[in-house]
């Protein structure tokens, strides 16, 4: 039990570390392709995210979601790529090969998508080399390029917001 906080105390240090070395640079480069975290245990609809992609005019195989759960289900296997807090090491350290692969891919726009404060969902989000970072999750703002101020099951709402200013950032062309 001891060890489990001194592993969360480094991992929180391992993100602030990696928050206050984040430089953001925001160019008028096009979106092509799009990552997507994505806490299942508050929101499960993979479908929304397809969507989305389509809306915004990404191609399917440019789509890549992760899903995360607090607790190790055995149906978590019909999503592709679902990780939870097991997955995690000292010090920020990733056990998924998977993840750590997901990470590693220079996303043009990042969406997480939880609201619930989960130490390893702000690791994989502050971790990826994502080009633009957009959330919901408003507690920490150094997490995210955009905040969009939305409940988890508005995702309308998010959708049509992550339209308007991707819009207006000349990241998209409304066409």
């Amino acid at each position: 039990m001891i060890l489990k906080g001194f592993k969360e105390k480094s991992n929180k240090k391992y993100l602030n570390k990696l928050l206050s070395e984040r430089e953001v640079n925001v160019t008028e480069s096009g979106v092509e392709s799009l990552g997507v975290i994505l806490n299942i245990d508050e929101f499960n609809d993979f479908e929304s995210f397809v969507k989305l992609a389509d809306f915004i005019k990404v191609r399917p195989n440019k789509l890549k979601v992760i899903a995360f759960s607090e607790s190790k289900k055995d149906d978590l296997n019909s999503w592709n790529e679902c990780f939870n807090p097991n997955d995690f090491g000292w010090n920020g350290a990733i056990k998924n090969v998977e993840l750590q692969s997901f990470l590693n891919n220079s996303f043009d726009v990042l969406v997480s998508y939880y609201k619930k404060e989960v130490l390893e969902l702000k690791l994989i989000t502050a971790a990826s080399k994502s080009k633009f970072k957009i959330g919901i999750l408003h507690s920490d703002e150094r997490l995210n390029d955009l905040i969009i101020k939305t409940d988890v099951n508005e995702f309308e709402v998010f959708k049509n917001e992550i339209f308007r200013y991707l819009t207006i950032l000349n990241k998209i062309k409304n066409e």
